[in-house]
Order: C-alpha cells, then structure tokens, then sequence
C-alpha cells in the first residue's frame, strides 16, 4: 500500500510560479514511476507530467510542456511539480499518482493517488 500526500496548491496570479510536493509513504519510493495529473470542474482527470524510475526519465502533456517540471527527492520519497508562467486554464485540483502500469497519461494505469490539492490562477 502507498500513501500519497499532495501540499503546495493555492491562488496566484497568471504569470505566476507553484511548486506542488507529493510526500509518498508505505513502500520503495526510488523504483516506483510517479506522476502528476490534473481536473479541472466539469472536466475529466488529464494527465501533466511524470517521473519515470530512479533514472528520472521525464514525460510531460503537451499543454505545460517548457512552463512546468517534475522532480524527485527520493531521500524523502518526495515528488515535485514545479510551474510557471501560470495561465488561468492551469486551474485544477492537482493530484499525485503512483504505481504505474501501463501508459503514463492514461489514468486507470496508475494504482495509487492522493486526495489533490487545488491550484487557481487569477486573470
């Protein structure tokens, strides 16, 4: 079993920065893939970014590709997701994922999330 804990959302501004963490518990951090996904109200989950093994091999959606990037502390089995040059369409409860299975951006591939912590940028 895998608890995720996502810290780091709140309101900016459009041209702002975030830097979103997710604190990972109850199994091996370094080996597993993480991600990040996101949803928006009335919209369905969509995958932004994740970080594939100890090698840290990096995917990213299309629409934050160059504004934002993932990383990892494996020391405290920790994954971030760092954005910039906020827009107002990156307004979304932000969640954590992990145990990958199959395709990086399709949902049901990943096994664990957290509970999401919530992102607004201002116009």
């Amino acid at each position: 079993q895998v608890q995720l804990v996502e810290s780091g959302g709140g309101l900016v501004q459009a041209g702002g920065s975030l830097r979103l963490s997710c604190a990972a518990s109850g199994r091996t951090f370094r080996a597993n893939a993480m991600g990040w996904f996101r949803q928006a109200p009335g919209k369905e989950r969509e995958f932004v970014a994740a970080i594939i093994g100890s090698g840290g091999s990096t995917v990213y959606a299309d629409s934050v590709k160059g504004r934002a990037t993932i990383s990892r502390d494996n020391a405290k089995n920790t994954v971030f997701l760092q954005m910039n040059s906020l827009i107002p369409e990156d307004t979304a409860v932000y969640y954590c994922a992990s145990d990958l299975r199959s395709r990086v951006e399709v949902r049901s591939s990943w096994q664990y999330w957290g509970q999401g912590t919530q992102v607004t940028v201002s116009s």
